[in-house]
């Protein structure tokens, strides 16, 4: 963990000392992690890592002028250097109005306990790490016989602490850990071979799925691959597993973010508070959730994170914003700030989800006469300035309302504005593995072609 003396009372200074040698104003982060991973195969050790890091960055800003520096030498020579490099570096930048500090008022006062250290991480030992490795792949092993290789698969974990002040006066930190869990068969029938895999990532060991349930899992997503058919092209319902419909949730969080709508290249500008999908759909985006991966007490500007309702039953309410692009559309900041330790913020979603339906999967799928259930996306291919929408997909036929035949090799296409309306049935599977994340979607009519 951190030294006493680096502290965010060490990184206030740090950050007052830039504004008394010239900078107007000025920001200070400092990071550091140990991160631990294992990669397992065959019942094997094929890597294992383990590395802290420290380090810190500033930003500067001079008249709208602003230039970032990082470095892992927190001596104050060090430190003195950084400062005047960064100052130099910003007066010779162009201006730009929007760039700058959020209004001190706007800046978060509570820190709430959001419960996000786990320190039953930092008690396991390498030997207990590399047995939760194992214990996932032989899980597979024996859960068919068909399982005949493995492509790779392991355990890493990371504990760390987030440091952040500014000339303001503004001072937070907190911990965070994480910890992941994945296996990667390979199935055979004699004539094909497939590969699959499945995971967990949480905040807290206790909430990381067991081995032997990753491992199971995995070996039944492998298997159901096997004898894949070809299929003709046409046009049929789509299922998203909720594995993979997070990928749409992908797409939709970029066409709300601040920076795609400030340059107009979301094929959401300007529809605020319109009806841009159907009534089914509510996205949602909380960096509040207490022990979930994408949860901070503040953003990287030193403002409260929220809960902030992105579409409401299909209405679209609210962008997300940090400080620069709120400026730029008039708009303030929906505390969505992530940095890295040089450059000016981005945005980031905290806990983006689609809220939660009321139909089991099972049912989703028994509602659907002819269609496609898809559990796994490739490559890219959407377009968020028109919404155009074509990605290669493999998964399930459905027939009569069962899963008839593992298909793969197929491309998927529609557009995102039409998707959004047709989004039929929404899963009560929703699960919080990872920050982004979706329950089994319905999309009533997509184009399938071989």
């Amino acid at each position: 963990m951190m030294t006493v003396d680096i502290d965010k009372h060490f990184a206030l200074e740090v950050a007052q000392m830039a504004v008394m040698r010239g900078a107007d104003a000025s920001e200070v982060t400092v990071r550091q992690r140990t991160e631990f991973s294992v990669g397992v195969r065959l019942g094997e050790i094929e890597t294992l890592k383990e590395s802290t890091d420290r380090g810190l960055g500033l930003r500067v800003l001079i008249e709208g002028k602003q230039a970032s520096v990082s470095g892992s030498d927190l001596s104050l020579d060090a430190i003195s250097a950084l400062i005047d490099e960064a100052i130099e570096m910003a007066r010779v930048t162009s201006p730009d109005d929007s760039a700058g500090l959020p209004d001190a008022a706007d800046l978060a006062r509570e820190f709430p306990p959001l419960d996000l250290f786990d320190p039953e991480i930092e008690k396991l030992s390498t030997e207990a790490k590399i047995e939760l490795a194992l214990r996932a792949e032989q899980a597979a092993k024996d859960a068919n016989p068909l399982i005949v290789n493995f492509d790779g698969g392991g355990f890493s974990c990371g504990s760390g602490a987030e440091i952040f002040a500014n000339s303001l006066g503004f001072a937070g930190q907190y911990r965070g850990t994480s910890c992941s869990l994945a296996t990667v068969p390979v199935a055979s029938d004699g004539v094909r071979m497939q590969r699959d895999y499945w995971y967990d990532v949480r905040r807290k060991l206790a909430d990381l799925e067991s081995p032997e349930e990753i491992g199971a899992r995995a070996a039944h997503r492998t298997i159901r691959k096997l004898g894949a058919r070809a299929i003709h092209t046409q046009q049929v319902p789509i299922i998203f597993e909720s594995h993979v419909a997070r990928d749409l949730l992908g797409d939709i969080f970029v066409a709300v973010s601040g920076e795609s709508i400030f340059r107009k290249s979301s094929f959401l500008v300007g529809r605020l508070g319109e009806k841009i999908a159907s009534h089914h759909l509510t996205v949602i985006d909380d960096g509040l959730m207490e022990s979930k991966l994408g949860s901070r007490p503040f953003d990287s500007e030193g403002l409260p994170t929220r809960r902030t309702v992105v579409v409401r039953e299909g209405v679209f309410e609210s962008y997300l914003l940090n400080t620069y692009t709120g400026r730029k559309l008039g708009m303030k900041s929906t505390g969505n700030a992530s940095r890295g330790l040089t450059g000016p913020p981005s945005v980031e979603a905290g806990n983006l989800y689609i809220e939660s339906g009321v139909r089991a999967p099972e049912e989703i799928i028994k509602s659907v006469s002819r269609g496609f259930y898809v559990t796994e996306l490739i490559g890219f291919g959407v377009n968020i300035v028109t919404g155009d929408y074509s990605r290669s997909a493999s998964g399930l036929w459905i027939e009569g309302g069962e899963l008839a035949y593992p298909v793969q090799g197929v491309t998927i296409a529609g557009n995102l504005k039409e998707m959004l309306q047709s989004v039929e049935m929404v899963g009560n599977d929703l699960d919080f593995r990872g920050s982004l994340v979706s329950p089994t979607l319905l999309i009533g009519r997509m184009t399938v072609s071989a």
